[in-house]
């Protein structure tokens, strides 16, 4: 029988379930079926999302406040810290931080505290921080993007919970790299809707693409949040609890018409299988990939890919940034910026040089 190990570890920015075995054919078949599963060449693993679900079929402790204690003895926490896993989790949820949020802190804390071992996490200087962070850089070699999510959840340890002002002032932060947002086309904006037959996906991509919206933004949107006479969307809190409205275009409102005519439903816009219940993200996650599958669109991406999409295109018409920054509700106008990378406007009629000396090129 081949052996499977299951873990939960903190990868570029989320939670996983790290799945290892030996190289097994159809194992790696089963795997690769999994909703959002993906193979890690530098963990040597099949990467699952953290979810109540996958730990209960993984067998792993479900993470809520009434398990912590026991959960903490298994990750290798001292009595001395489990008190203090408390009170952060405690802090985090006092100051209403949102249910992700909280479990990539706490899984970055228990981390932490499990390296710690008998040493009490109170007593240790910003030297010793550093020294830590340089250890989780070049010996467990973790990205930038981990990194930063360490030193939040440490920073706002130390900072928030044991109120130590400006602790981590004197901690320099890893540069972050540019990523490029991933963007398709129109034309393959337009391939990917054509090749949904279902109205109620049609929709939902329909929408997501033209008015920009996060995964998250759009299960949660309710019937009540759509204005058809003032042509608006009223976006409820959304990432960082900030409200904001946005537009509906004339295609979009004939689209959700028709969609509510068929399907008319009576609480959230896009409904589950059961009452009171929307449809989930990873299942739209899927939609998307289905109809990336059927119109033969290559590029990576999820559905954050239509949102990118609809920023740079409206870039490449000429909107100013500071308007397209109001329509994704970001707060720093840095973020929008990024847009700029990826965008074509500028750069569509510049030509080649070797285009100067073609006529000089044999044929």
């Amino acid at each position: 029988m081949i052996s499977i190990t299951y873990n939960t570890v903190s990868h570029r920015n989320k939670n996983w379930i790290l799945v290892k075995f030996k190289s097994d054919e159809k194992l790696n078949a089963r795997m690769s079926k999994v909703a959002d599963a993906q193979w890690s060449q530098s963990l040597k693993g099949w990467l699952i999302p953290d979810t109540e679900p996958n730990r209960i079929k993984c067998k792993l402790q479900v993470l809520n406040n009434l398990q912590l204690e026991t959960t903490g003895r298994k990750n290798g926490i001292k009595n001395s810290n489990e008190a203090q896993l408390q009170k952060f989790i405690q802090q985090l949820t006092l100051k209403a931080y949102s249910p992700s949020t909280i479990r990539t802190y706490t899984s970055e804390m228990m981390t932490f505290l499990h390296t710690l071992k008998n040493v009490p996490a109170e007593t240790m200087t910003a030297q010793r921080i550093k020294d830590y962070l340089q250890y989780c850089f070049t010996t467990l070699k973790l990205s930038e993007a981990t990194l930063q999510s360490r030193m939040n959840a440490l920073k706002f340890y130390y900072e928030k919970v044991l109120q130590k002002e400006k602790f981590f002032w004197e901690i320099p932060r890893p540069k972050k790299s540019l990523l490029l947002p991933k963007v398709i086309s129109k034309e393959q904006i337009a391939l990917l809707i054509n090749a949904i037959e279902n109205i109620k996906h049609k929709t939902i991509i329909m929408l997501a693409y033209a008015c920009g919206l996060r995964v998250s933004e759009v299960v949660s949107l309710k019937v009540k949040h759509i204005d058809s006479n003032r042509k608006i969307i009223l976006i409820e809190k959304a990432k960082g609890k900030k409200g904001r409205i946005v537009t509906l275009s004339p295609g979009i409102l004939i689209m959700l018409r028709e969609y509510y005519k068929q399907y008319k439903p009576k609480d959230y816009l896009f409904e589950g299988q059961f009452d009171n219940q929307h449809l989930t993200a990873r299942s739209i996650q899927q939609v998307l990939q289905n109809a990336k599958e059927k119109a033969g669109i290559k590029q990576a991406g999820n559905m954050h890919m239509l949102r990118h999409s609809f920023a740079t295109h409206l870039l490449d018409k000429g909107i100013d940034v500071v308007f397209i920054q109001k329509l994704l509700g970001h707060n720093d106008i840095k973020t929008t910026l990024r847009y700029l990378h990826v965008t074509n406007k500028d750069l569509i009629n510049i030509l080649s040089p070797l285009d100067d000396i073609e006529y000089l090129l044999k044929k």
